[in-house]
């Protein structure tokens, strides 16, 4: 895949092994930009899916409203749309259902920023929505019948972001709902 203009580009390849020794020992500003040049790399070893986690894993960073690093490096939501946009169907490279993905991922998450991380896996899978076929990329229907899920509307994430994320977060994922 092409580089992505929204994530910081490694000076080399990083490895799952750089990650482990990362995550034990540094700061959240750290991990945040280390997870945002991680997800660059697999991009460039051409597994877009391994990409999506690691941004997963930077939007879980507990970062300060103030952090100077969201000014270099925003809220991924658009490296999160950058990666649908160029889905791996264009490319032969291997996507999952990024929807399901976060569908699973909203409704079991847990540890720190519990809520937070919710909304914003419901955000990331809103992104979906129309930039992804739905007959090629659903819902997990059997969960939604089963567990009861209601998928929240775009206004109810948004007023979430409004009220739990960092300052313009909403405005942010929503600038990236409007280019689809």
């Amino acid at each position: 895949m092409k580089v992505c203009p929204f994530l910081p580009v490694p000076a080399s390849r990083i490895t799952a092994a750089d990650a482990q020794m990362l995550d034990s020992t540094a700061d959240a500003v750290t991990c945040y930009e280390f997870r945002l040049a991680y997800a660059q790399s697999k991009l460039a070893d051409g597994l877009p899916a391994q990409a999506i986690l690691q941004l997963n894993r930077a939007f879980s960073a507990d970062l300060g409203p103030d952090a100077e690093i969201l000014k270099r490096w925003p809220l991924p939501y658009a490296a999160v749309a950058w990666i649908l946009d160029a889905r791996p169907d264009r490319t032969g490279l291997f996507l999952g259902n990024p929807r399901r993905h976060w569908q699973h991922y909203a409704t079991r998450m847990s540890g720190s920023l519990r809520e937070l991380r919710i909304w914003r896996s419901w955000a990331c899978c809103w992104l979906c929505h129309g930039r992804l076929p739905e007959d090629e990329f659903p819902f997990d229907q059997q969960q939604i019948e089963h567990e009861h899920i209601r998928i929240p509307h775009p206004d109810a994430v948004a007023r979430q972001l409004d009220l739990q994320g960092m300052p313009g977060e909403a405005r942010l994922w929503q600038e990236q709902l409007l280019t689809q």
